[in-house]
């Protein structure tokens, strides 16, 4: 008899909490091999596809595409050692319902029934035993609609239900989403859902903070109108006072606002910036790609600056221990870089930058973006960056004032190099100009030593074979 086995988001790493279902890759009824990815998801580093541990016979799937899941919630389940279409039911367990002539298990009942792999090539997770769970038949409770699964929701202040509106179980099987309605005071059972069986999605708590009137399912008439007046009251004033288009500061956009908030708000940052003549940078990059081999790009012969620049001053590859009170200078440069995405600005991190060449950081410059840009980015990739370099040149600006990527110390942002007038050799010339600026936190170091990095990177800059002295 085969056995029904729950499979929940895994913990993605990272400090990762929620992740976004992106793209369902398996459906009711399906056949999957242990390890096979079911589902690909976004979380706000990322785009990753989730393996099941468990072979066997989808029976059902919790969460709609676009819709987030907190890490712990079920993803499917699987009847492990049912042939496709044996002892399941799939056209009575549509996507999200969870209805299982079997009862979920929580962990596999040994070794053999999973593999215990949590995301693709993150390898198996022997840290914890598995644990053996009888599996009952299922009742009329375990079959039924996948909200009696969600954690009861904190204990709040009672809401009173208008008239005409169910006050049955509410269809929602996230946490998130039921957080979302308690914190601006929404009445779930006043709305309809969108999701398949009338689940709740956020997008339907959204959509009433946005338009209670169009969301309240009262009855007709008058019971109708006095539904809506209910959900109407139930909004923040602030929510119904502003009206415009509403995005959700979620996945990548949210991480990356809570990140430079809390920039700005620990960092006490200053920026010193200098012009420099990079014609010889340049007429040096076209000798090194006239002589053949793989090409190096100038962003990898920056970076090699970079690397050089922080040997001399190790003060800006550190972070700040807060709570130890320390200065902590840190030995390896892992250089991030910004790339634009679809997704957004994404900064890859390059390893261990210090002991590459220019031509293994522009392989490795172009490896990450082309990854990031397909959004095959692991989440490791996209963190324990240690300084970064920022070229929004390519953007055709000069010159800015960047946001340090919290925790790091510093940050070198490279403007466009453009022709201009410049004194060369004691005479007006057109040369190749570039601005470049540092934004760094002061806390780790005085402006003599970022003035002394940004002098030494402008004159590798304008003269490359400075840089063979630290070579």
């Amino acid at each position: 008899m085969p056995q029904v086995m729950e499979f929940k988001l895994p913990d993605l790493g990272e400090g990762l909490t929620e992740a976004e279902i992106v793209r369902w890759l398996v459906a009711v009824g399906d056949v999957v091999a242990i390890d096979q990815p079911v589902v690909e998801v976004e979380t706000a580093k990322a785009m990753v596809e989730v393996p099941c541990p468990y072979g066997g016979v989808v029976t059902a799937r919790f969460g709609e595409e676009g819709q987030e899941l907190p890490v712990g919630a079920p993803l499917i389940t699987v009847a492990v050692g049912a042939a496709a279409g044996a002892e399941t039911e799939p056209d009575a367990a549509p996507s999200g319902a969870g209805t299982s002539r079997f009862s979920a298990s929580e962990s596999s009942g040994s070794e053999s029934s999973g593999s215990g792999n949590v995301l693709v090539g993150y390898g198996t997770d022997h840290s914890r035993q598995a644990r053996r769970r009888r599996v009952r038949p299922a009742t009329a409770e375990a079959a039924a609609p996948a909200p009696v699964r969600s954690p009861a929701p904190a204990a709040a202040a009672p809401v009173a239900v208008p008239v005409g509106v169910s006050t049955g179980p509410v269809a929602v099987i996230s946490p998130i989403v039921r957080k979302l309605a308690r914190d601006h005071g929404v009445d779930l059972r006043a709305l309809r859902g969108s999701g398949r069986e009338g689940l709740i999605l956020r997008a339907d708590v959204e959509a009433a903070l946005r338009a209670p009137a169009a969301a309240v399912t009262g009855a007709a008439g008058a019971a109708g109108a006095a539904g809506a007046a209910g959900a109407a009251g139930a909004a923040p004033a602030a929510v119904r006072a502003v009206q415009g288009e509403r995005v959700p500061l979620k996945g990548l956009r949210g991480v990356v606002a809570e990140k430079l908030s809390r920039s700005r708000r620990e960092i006490p940052d200053a920026t010193c910036w200098v012009d420099a003549d990079a014609t010889e940078l340049m007429a040096s990059r076209t000798a090194m790609n006239a002589a053949g081999g793989p090409k190096v790009s100038v962003l990898a012969l920056l970076a090699r600056i970079c690397t050089a620049a922080l040997a001399k001053y190790p003060e800006l590859n550190s972070t700040v221990d807060l709570p130890a009170g320390e200065i902590v200078r840190l030995p390896a440069v892992h250089l991030g870089f910004a790339a634009q995405t679809e997704r957004g600005l994404m900064v890859p991190v390059v390893r261990d930058a210090q002991g590459r060449s220019a031509e293994a950081l522009s392989a490795e410059f172009a490896r990450l973006t082309e990854l990031a840009r397909a959004g095959k980015l692991a989440p490791s990739d996209l963190t324990g960056g240690t300084f970064t370099l920022n070229n929004y040149g390519v953007f055709g600006v000069d010159g800015s004032t960047p946001i340090i990527n919290h925790p790091e110390a510093a940050m070198l942002g490279v403007g466009r190099i453009i022709p201009k007038p410049w004194v060369h050799g004691g005479e007006l010339a057109v040369r190749q100009v570039v601005q470049l600026s540092l934004t760094f936190d002061h806390r780790v170091c005085d402006g003599g030593t970022a003035g002394g990095f940004l002098r030494y990177v402008a004159d590798c800059v304008e003269s490359p074979a400075v840089l063979l002295r630290s070579l």
